[in-house]
C-alpha cells in the first residue's frame, strides 16, 4: 500500500488512525515507541495525554490540523514529544506524528539551571567587592592594617571571579567546537592535579580529603581541549 511506503519513508513515529478511532497503520518506528499491540487498538490507549486527545478529536470530528504536546513521566526525566495531528483528504483519517524533544528540554533546563548557577556564583564576590571598596572609601579609608586585609579579600574575589569568566569562556569554545577534533596533547594527570588544587579550598572548608592516586604505567597524554 502507498499508505505503507509513505508512512516508512518518515523517520520520526508515525501512525494512521481512522475515522473509526483506532490505529490503522504504524511505521517500525512508531512500533518501537509504542509497541505492534497498539495497532488496531483506540487511539486513546496509545495516547492517553488529554491534550493529544483534544488535538485528535478535533482532527477525526472537525478536520482541524493542530500540534500538541505530550509529557509522559518517567523513572528520571519525563520524555517530551510533539504531536503533529493532521486530518488526511477525504475523510480517510489522521496522520500523527511523533517528534521526541526530550533530549533538547533537558539541555534547556540544564541551560537555565547554570545560567543561575553562575548568576549566583558571580553576584557573591561582586557584592563583596562593592562592600569592601564601600568601607575602604568610608570608616577603614584611614586604616592600613584593614586596608591591607580587605585588599587581600578583594584579590582572593577578583580571582574567584575570574575562574568563573575563564570557565564560561572554556565551555563556550567547547559548545562552538564539540564537532572539531581536538589535535593537541594534553596531559590528563596535569589536569587532575591542578583539578585538585583548585578544589583544595573547598575541601578543607568542608573537612574533605581528596587523594589523587595515578596508576604506574599509563598513557597520560591524549588528543584533547
Amino acid at each position: 500500500m502507498i499508505e505503507t511506503a509513505i508512512l516508512g519513508g518518515i523517520p520520526l513515529p508515525a501512525l494512521i488512525i481512522g475515522p473509526n478511532e483506532r490505529i490503522t497503520l504504524m511505521n517500525p518506528a512508531a512500533v518501537t515507541m509504542l509497541g505492534a499491540a497498539m495497532l488496531g487498538r483506540h487511539h486513546a490507549i496509545a495516547l492517553r495525554h488529554p491534550e493529544v486527545q483534544a488535538a485528535l478529536t478535533r482532527a477525526l470530528r472537525e478536520g482541524e490540523a493542530s500540534v500538541a504536546r505530550q509529557v509522559v513521566p518517567g523513572p528520571s526525566q519525563d520524555a517530551v514529544h510533539r504531536v503533529t495531528v493532521t486530518p488526511l483528504p477525504q475523510s480517510a483519517g489522521v496522520l500523527c506524528v511523533l517528534e521526541d524533544l526530550s533530549e533538547a528540554e533537558q539541555m534547556g533546563q540544564m541551560r537555565r539551571e547554570f545560567v543561575a548557577n553562575v548568576s549566583h556564583e558571580l553576584r557573591s564576590p561582586l557584592t563583596a567587592l562593592s562592600g569592601f571598596i564601600e568601607t575602604l572609601k568610608g570608616a577603614a579609608k584611614d586604616d592600613p592594617v584593614a586596608r591591607e586585609r580587605f585588599l587581600l579579600i578583594m584579590e582572593r574575589e577578583a580571582g574567584r571571579m575570574n575562574r568563573l569568566i575563564r570557565d564560561l569562556l572554556h565551555l563556550s569554545k567547547v559548545e562552538a567546537e564539540e564537532r572539531v577534533r581536538p589535535t593537541t596533547l594534553v596531559d590528563m594527570v596535569e589536569i587532575l592535579r591542578s583539578t585538585k588544587a583548585t578544589l583544595r579550598p573547598v575541601a578543607d572548608t568542608s573537612g574533605v580529603m581528596v587523594r589523587l592516586d595515578i596508576a604506574e604505567g599509563i598513557r597520560t597524554q591524549v588528543p584533547g581541549d
